[in-house]
């Protein structure tokens, strides 16, 4: 196994990870927006692959504080193939971008999480690796209007 950029050719393997993540979509959907994310430059997609196909994925962006100096890298989505979990591919991918942080100079990764029963075990997964609990996420739904 190794990490890489997300590329093109990766979308197929990705939609199968996102529904193992709980959030099924197509590849037509899933081009589109991973076009979109690859648009800003603040936005970076890894792969852990295996065997010509993506197993894992780690979404993360550059975050700056207005509170504070230094540069947080936030985890937005990371997932491991269903069948694969438990073989280190999360592991592998979180030190990576723990790795790649440090080399752009920030000062610490961030994440969050829902409450949900079922991400108790992710809860873990990322206390196992150094993670603390510092707060709370709130979430207001907005309505678009065009």
């Amino acid at each position: 196994m190794f990490i890489r950029p997300y590329e093109h050719q990766d979308v197929e393997s990705v939609v199968q990870l996102m529904a193992d993540l709980g959030y099924p979509t197509n590849i037509e959907a899933l081009n589109a927006r991973m076009e979109k994310i690859a648009s800003i430059e603040s936005c970076f997609t890894f792969v852990a692959v295996r065997d010509g196909q993506a197993v894992g994925l780690i979404g993360c962006r550059d975050i700056f504080y207005y509170e504070e100096d230094g540069m947080v890298i936030q985890i937005s989505l990371l997932v491991t193939k269903q069948s694969e979990q438990g073989s280190g591919i999360g592991t592998a991918l979180v030190a990576y971008i723990e790795q790649w942080a440090r080399e752009r100079g920030a000062i610490a990764l961030y994440l969050t999480s829902g409450i949900k029963e079922s991400r108790k075990k992710a809860h873990a997964f990322y206390e196992a690796r150094g993670f603390d609990i510092t707060g709370y996420r709130f979430v207001k739904k907005l309505t678009v209007h065009n």
